[in-house]
């Protein structure tokens, strides 16, 4: 009998925040976790509580420099100011908190241990990762670590490959395709809005026989994502025949999220989780961003249904509702939400044309 699909959680998330402004200051996994117990879709059994990592298994990418300025910042509180410049920490973007270094050591932890569980085929869900932009030496755009280089890595390590890496996140998964751009072992395949921070990822980029980038157009539509996925993600991922398929499932490419213009529903991106399920033995689902906590928590708990073959488009349980109604948010969007934030998890589709620069982008994609 195949073992169910994992789902790796940790309380960390629900009391750390990244400061009060900062797009970070919503709750998120702790949502995800809540929402999915509310509708019976979490038992206990099937929950596991992420470690952290350790600092020996981050300078499996990250330089010990780096690594341990994280935890000083942590310890102290305050970093000087010389490494706070050489590593990109304490500005607005990557803020010095409190769990500055416990909650991503955390979000690795989890999809390093997902890597050794995926040993043997089968389906783990980290909604905590998905930190692409880490860089060995840096933090960037939120990203103090790389969860996703590390758990591609100690499947790598195990002698797991071909990989895919697919992420559908708004913004481009820069971090994971400089660590493997050289790899012909990983395949890495980001759908991301163009001239989105960080500013690559151009089609042009798409050079070589694993790197490829889809840069869509403001209000990308689920029209043109069922378009993008059925012309490139799995065409390209069933070329590569990996053994195992890393999915980075951001919500901010939402119509709802502040962070980007890109204009899908949260059923576009089930229908990613569901497309590319039967493509390998083993999958790994990762969070990443998504910046409105009704919009992805509602997704992502989505998420969770759809990798259990169960259909997310109902209506909340009462407990579901309720957790919904609790939600706080400070933008101006948060103050009068709709009410279908409340009453549904599936949003309405968002269907659309398919314009020629997605056409474009596919095209550039598919060639050789």
């Amino acid at each position: 009998m195949a073992r169910p699909p994992l789902f790796i959680g940790s309380e960390i998330f629900r009391r750390s925040t990244y400061g009060r402004r900062h797009p970070l200051a919503i709750p998120r996994v702790s949502t995800v976790i809540d929402l999915a117990r509310a509708m019976g879709w979490l038992a206990d059994d099937v929950y596991i509580d992420s470690p952290r990592a350790t600092p020996a298994q981050l300078t499996r990418f990250h330089e010990p420099g780096y690594v341990q300025a994280i935890m000083d910042a942590e310890r102290d509180q305050a970093l000087d100011a010389e490494r706070r410049e050489r590593f990109n920490i304490g500005k607005l973007e990557n803020p010095i908190y409190g769990e500055i270094f416990r909650r991503p050591a955390t979000a690795c932890g989890g999809s390093l241990l997902a890597a050794e569980l995926l040993a043997a085929p089968g389906v783990v869900y980290n909604p905590a990762g998905g930190t692409h932009h880490g860089r060995p030496d840096r933090a960037s755009g939120f990203c103090y670590f790389n969860d996703p280089v590390l758990a591609i890595l100690r499947m790598l390590d195990r002698g797991i490959h071909p990989i895919a890496y697919v992420d559908v996140d708004a913004h481009h998964g820069d971090g994971v395709e400089a660590a493997f751009a050289a790899d012909n072992r990983v395949m890495t395949i980001s759908v991301h809005e163009s001239g989105r921070w960080p500013f690559t990822g151009t089609a042009g980029e798409s050079a070589g026989a694993t790197v490829r980038n889809l840069p869509v157009p403001a209000g990308f539509n689920d029209s043109e994502m069922d378009f993008v996925r059925e012309g490139a993600i799995l065409p390209l991922v069933e070329r590569h025949r990996p053994a195992a398929i890393v999915l980075q499932c951001g919500a901010d490419a939402l119509e709802d999220d502040p962070l980007s213009r890109l204009s899908l529903s949260n059923r576009a991106l089930w229908a990613v989780v569901q497309t590319l399920l039967p493509l390998a033995p083993r999958l790994l689902v990762l969070g990443g961003g998504g910046y409105n906590p009704w919009s992805v928590g509602r997704c992502w708990a989505g998420v969770w249904a759809v990798m259990n073959g169960w259909d997310p488009d109902r209506a909340p349980t009462a407990d579901a509702e309720a957790i919904l109604r609790a939600l706080t948010w400070q933008r101006s969007q948060g103050r009068n939400p709709p009410q279908h934030w409340f009453t549904t998890l599936a949003d309405r589709p968002r269907p659309g044309p398919v314009r020629d620069e997605v056409r474009a982008v596919v095209d550039a994609a598919m060639r050789p």
